[in-house]
């Protein structure tokens, strides 16, 4: 089964302001949607999540595969005309949001392209929907992204690349990838977010022994 339509993302055009962007609704065909949804990865609270401290497997497994390899990367190269030989990918993986996250900010110089890809079934909530920015402004903003659906959001990075959302906690699935600078960003990165996730287990067994 095909996971990603790159059809869908060849022919929806690049977005110039403020920034270079693209959005694509059902990037995951909605035929396999309920199946990526079914195995998406159990995840141990809010943050973001590397693949080595995750169950990845099934239709979830498939999709990253695909996202991971040759005809994604050729397809961003050509929508935003970049070379990104020698640029690593990685990945990770979040199922939540707490009342902390969606603070305005532009990415890390060491990330080049980002990559997220929403997959909850439905969005009625007002927070949660990321805003492409013009400013340090939540209000200013040129375009809003639900996170639903199987939506893909594909962005340059930037010093201008602002943005953000409104409030929200609790479920909400979503990938993270970026192609990065170099293969030292890759190591530091998913230790750090391997660090965090070990930590966020432990305290789960803790809370579940005091309970």
């Amino acid at each position: 089964m095909t996971y990603l339509d790159l059809e869908a993302l060849e022919r929806t055009p690049l977005l110039q302001e403020p920034y270079e962007h693209i959005m694509v609704p059902n990037f995951i065909p909605p035929a396999a949607f309920p199946s990526v949804v079914k195995d998406f990865p159990k995840v141990p609270g809010p943050g973001s999540h590397p693949p080595a401290e995750l169950d990845i497997g099934g239709a979830f497994g498939g999709l990253m595969n695909e996202m991971m390899g040759p005809a994604f990367k050729r397809a961003i190269e050509a929508k935003f005309d970049i070379d990104l030989t020698g640029r690593p990918a990685m990945y990770t993986v979040r199922g939540f949001v707490s009342e902390h996250d969606g603070d305005i900010h532009t990415d890390s110089r060491t990330k080049i392209i980002t990559v997220l890809l929403y997959m909850n079934e439905g969005w009625e909530s007002d927070g949660g929907r990321l805003r492409i920015l013009r400013s340090q402004n939540l209000e200013d903003y040129s375009s809003e992204v639900s996170p639903n659906g199987g939506t893909l959001l594909v962005f340059k990075r930037s010093d201008t690349s602002w943005h953000g959302h409104h409030r929200h906690a609790g479920p909400r699935r979503a990938i993270h990838l970026n192609r990065v600078t170099g293969a030292d960003v890759v190591r530091r990165e998913q230790n750090r977010h391997r660090l965090s996730t070990r930590i966020k287990k432990i305290t789960g067994v803790f809370k579940k022994l005091a309970g």
